[in-house]
């Protein structure tokens, strides 16, 4: 793992794009403070840069450095989930302005895989995380999945986890400063 990580690390660090296994699916990523790299995201997937993408910090403590302010009930929503729970905060702080939503919004999880807490570590910054799949196509729920297009298309592709299926995308909540909670997806 850690010869993956150094390798991960290499390409991040220089602006480059990686496909990862995740604590869901296959992910795309890239150094979430780099409007280049996540620019290259954009185009690899053919999305328009209005919609968009998670990240992934490795704790707490990064989730804080990266948001104003997070409601108290995220960490409770946090510490609670059964599952991978996404959460999208209110004035996000620290990352690609291609990054943020137009409503001054950003999805972050606190990463619960071990490749991708290590990594991040590592890398000190967040890292985006969105579905190795073309806008439109159906999220791949193995590495087998993964389009030649995406392939292609990333600076590296880590060697773990290859043969694990991995079905199931993130639960999405909305947490407003104003204490709104809405469910965007199960």
């Amino acid at each position: 793992m850690t010869e993956e990580i150094n390798k991960c690390l290499d390409v991040l660090q220089n602006g480059g794009i990686i496909l990862y296994p995740t604590d869901t699916v296959w992910g795309i990523g890239c150094d979430a403070t780099n409007a280049e790299a996540v620019s290259k995201i954009y185009a690899l997937k053919k999305r328009a840069n209005t919609k968009t993408m998670i990240c992934l910090v490795a704790n707490d403590f990064m989730l804080e450095q990266h948001i104003q302010k997070v409601p108290d009930v995220a960490f409770d929503i946090i510490d609670m989930a059964t599952k991978p729970t996404t959460i999208v905060y209110d004035h996000p702080k620290g990352v690609a302005k291609n990054l943020i939503a137009e409503d001054d919004t950003l999805a972050i999880r606190v990463a619960s895989d071990k490749f991708c807490q290590y990594l991040i570590q590592r890398l000190k910054k967040p890292l985006v995380s969105t579905s190795a799949n073309i806008a439109g196509e159906p999220t791949p729920t193995s590495f087998k999945e993964i389009s030649p297009e995406i392939l292609k298309g990333v600076d590296y592709v880590v060697n773990l986890d290859r043969d694990k299926e991995k079905s199931t995308p993130s639960s999405i909540i909305k947490l407003g400063n104003d204490g709104t909670v809405k469910v965007i997806r199960e």
